[in-house]
């Protein structure tokens, strides 16, 4: 009998704010696309389209880029914990100005890393990498 390699270690997957609800409205590709590069973050890989967040020093903040139908659906998730995955914004990205995400935006993820620092200290009583 062939021996089966062992199965990653899954992260736990944590939520910040409205981002599941906001993930979960995705048409179904986006959401399978982004859904399996947080579970590839969860096993401490990162997916092809995943890219770190400029603005958020390195490769900390990720966001993946879901393109369907014409349309940009983006999940932003921070790998900056050792125990944990954070999502904090998934989002359709509406503006015509390019690639640039809205600063608006970039406010509210800073916002939802703070919170998950937090989260990350309740939970797991560190805010270490």
């Amino acid at each position: 009998m062939e021996e089966q390699p062992p199965k990653p270690t899954l992260k736990p997957l944590n939520w910040i704010g409205s981002s599941k609800e906001s993930l979960d409205a995705f048409p179904g590709p986006a959401r399978r696309e982004a859904g399996y590069a947080l579970y590839l973050a969860q096993i401490g890989t990162k997916a092809i389209k995943a890219k770190p967040l400029r603005g958020f020093g390195g490769a900390g903040v990720l966001e993946v880029v879901a393109d369907y139908d014409g349309n940009a659906f983006r999940a932003v998730y921070t790998v900056k914990f050792a125990k944990a995955v954070f999502v904090l914004h998934a989002f359709q990205k509406k503006s015509k100005k390019g690639i640039t995400t809205p600063q608006a935006v970039i406010d509210l993820i800073k916002r939802r890393l703070k919170i998950a620092a937090a989260e990350n200290r309740r939970l797991y009583g560190s805010d270490k990498p």
